[in-house]
């Protein structure tokens, strides 16, 4: 029987550390404390617990939205940061944090203005990209610091 590679993935909604194997992440795994679906493609808005767990710990790349409610260029870009989750599906994990409600994240991070994307792999920072992108230069981004 083959062994199949499992990924460690935090659910954006309970925090909760989940083990999914890598061949099912199309299947659109759930979360075994709350159901929520782990990857389908779709943004979510974390807290700081949830951002550490995420970044520091996640088999799957993470890209992070640090933006805020007043800002217009973050609020532009959100559509286009949606549409990318849609497109990076099973390739990366897209989620928003705050910075507004977040600061002492937002500082630790470095993070200067907004919106800035902040790529995580194995537990560390690969990439930064800042200022509103349209979906098809946040999904180059991606694919070209996930190799």
């Amino acid at each position: 029987m083959p062994v199949t590679e499992a990924l460690k993935l935090t659910c954006a909604t309970c925090g909760q550390a989940n083990r999914v194997p890598a061949a099912r992440l199309g299947d659109a795994p759930k979360c075994g404390v709350c159901g929520a679906v782990l990857v389908d493609g779709t943004v979510s808005d974390i807290d700081a617990a949830t951002h550490d767990k995420m970044t520091r710990g996640d088999g799957l790349t993470v890209l992070v939205d640090y933006w805020a409610a007043w800002c217009g260029p973050c609020r532009m870009m959100a559509p286009e940061f949606a549409k990318a989750a849609k497109t990076l599906a099973t390739e990366a994990r897209l989620v928003k944090l705050n910075t507004e409600d977040h600061p002492q994240i937002s500082a630790r991070a470095g993070i200067r203005g907004t919106p800035a994307l902040i790529l995580y792999r194995n537990g560390r920072e690969i990439a930064r990209l800042a200022g509103a992108r349209p979906a098809a230069d946040i999904v180059a981004f991606v694919r070209q610091h996930s190799r």
